[in-house]
């Protein structure tokens, strides 16, 4: 097996900075931006971990490693995901409890945050951060639609112990050796604490 080959099949784990507007996909039947626009040419074929939708921004992680990846999304793991959310609103207690309880949409969804807290206001708007552990389709945004609050800017900015950091909008880079052992040691440590549980439940 030559040098080649072997590049050809080295497993490899980006970040990208998702811009808005772009669609999470290789190719869109509407000729929408996709994000393989923001992709260098010479690097190797590689697949989005997940989905931002067109709206969205924000750390979007990208990999060759298929099996990675679905561990990643995996329901066991159930990474946090950390977002930072402009809402057309000047958030109080109470919005932040009724996001913290859950709501149920018309169809019978039940969407909840893990945890929300405040970021900063403005004289008509406020930022707020929310951490999933699960990911729903358009999970925030259905969340507060359902409160009547309408979301102005939506961005992620953590996956488990990965930090978007100041990675400009547009850019990629490879996750460190350190990020991926991190991220692969947070995934673990999820699944054996989803495990644990399931057997407590068990003998209950």
């Amino acid at each position: 097996m030559d040098g080649g080959e072997v590049a050809a099949h080295e497993k490899v784990y980006f970040m990208l900075n998702k811009p808005r507007g772009a669609v999470t996909t290789a190719s869109d039947e509407k000729g929408r931006e996709t994000v393989y626009a923001y992709l260098d040419e010479s690097m190797p074929w590689l697949m989005p971990v997940g989905r931002l939708d067109k709206a969205s921004e924000g750390l979007l992680l990208l990999t060759n490693d298929s099996e990675w990846a679905a561990r990643v999304l995996g329901p066991e793991t159930h990474l946090e995901k950390t977002y930072h959310v402009q809402i057309a609103a000047i958030a109080d207690a109470a919005l932040l409890a009724s996001i913290a309880a859950g709501v149920r949409t018309g169809d019978g969804v039940f969407l909840r945050a893990k945890s929300v807290r405040f970021l900063r206001s403005g004289d008509k708007n406020s930022w707020l951060e929310m951490v999933l552990d699960e990911g729903k389709n358009r999970h925030i945004r259905r969340m507060l639609a359902q409160l009547g609050v309408e979301v102005l800017r939506l961005l992620r900015v953590a996956v488990g112990p990965l930090q978007l950091g100041d990675l400009p909008k547009g850019a990629t880079r490879p996750l460190t050796d350190v990020e991926k052992c991190d991220l692969d040691r947070a995934m673990g440590q999820q699944a054996a604490l989803r495990n644990r549980a399931g057997r407590l439940l068990q003998r209950t």
